[in-house]
């Protein structure tokens, strides 16, 4: 398993050769330190702790300040444990061009944007009632189950919706800029802009395409190319 710390910045697009639209999410991947790494004979599980990002030192405490001298690195702002990674050592620095490159497939995982209250319709997709002017249910929660003068665990009501852990599997990684420290991947990926999210090495061992029929993989083989369709190019991405 491999993985990496980044923070989503915004969506933008891309073009193929034959002029294609792809919609993509920027992602910065700044360097990642390696702070800390488990084994099986001393913490009964395999994981890497990486950090990225860095903090001003009077903002953490002394047993975090101690974490971070003892991998000679400076404090981070982002700090995230990844389990299955080996590999590595602990103040080894890793970059997102070591381990990933366009025509991967990825897990993104981030922390989804909150919504703040909402109620059952908007919550869990619930059915409204009787829209007429004689009707006393329209937007309600509806029954609560059965007459037990209580309520059972997981009944969906209305709450806190969204600000939850979300993961979306199979992504397919458009390209890796490693001038810009950037990473482009395809569609949306959970979380608002400047949020921190992990890509991981794909768990459903989908294949591994080149970045050329990536591009072209949804145009058909027997429609040539127009003679003014452009490269590959990248919308203007804010830094």
């Amino acid at each position: 398993m491999k993985g990496i710390l980044g923070r989503k910045l915004e969506m933008t697009q891309v073009f193929s050769e034959r002029g294609s639209l792809i919609p993509v999410t920027v992602i910065e991947v700044e360097t990642n330190k390696v702070l800390q790494v488990k084994t099986v004979e001393k913490d009964g599980y395999v994981a890497v702790k990486l950090g990225t990002i860095d903090k001003r030192a009077n903002l953490i405490n002394k047993p975090e300040m101690g974490a971070f001298k003892k991998a000679n690195s400076e404090p981070k702002r982002f700090v995230k444990e990844i389990r299955d990674m080996d590999g590595y050592e602990i103040g080894a620095e890793i970059k997102a061009a070591d381990i990933f490159s366009a025509g991967q497939f990825v897990d993104v995982t981030g922390v989804s944007k909150g919504k703040g209250f909402a109620g059952s319709i908007k919550r869990h997709n619930y059915s409204r009632g009787p829209m007429g002017h004689g009707s006393g249910y329209h937007r309600g929660v509806g029954s609560m189950g059965a007459i037990i003068n209580r309520i059972f665990k997981s009944k969906k009501m209305p709450g806190h919706m969204g600000h939850e852990k979300v993961t979306i599997q199979n992504l397919e990684i458009i390209k890796v800029d490693s001038e810009r420290n950037l990473v482009l991947i395809k569609g949306s990926v959970p979380g608002p802009r400047k949020g921190l999210v992990v890509i991981r090495e794909n768990a459903k061992g989908a294949k591994e395409t080149t970045a050329v029929e990536l591009l072209a993989r949804n145009v058909k083989e027997n429609v040539a190319p127009a003679a003014s369709a452009p490269k590959v190019e990248e919308a203007p991405v804010a830094e």
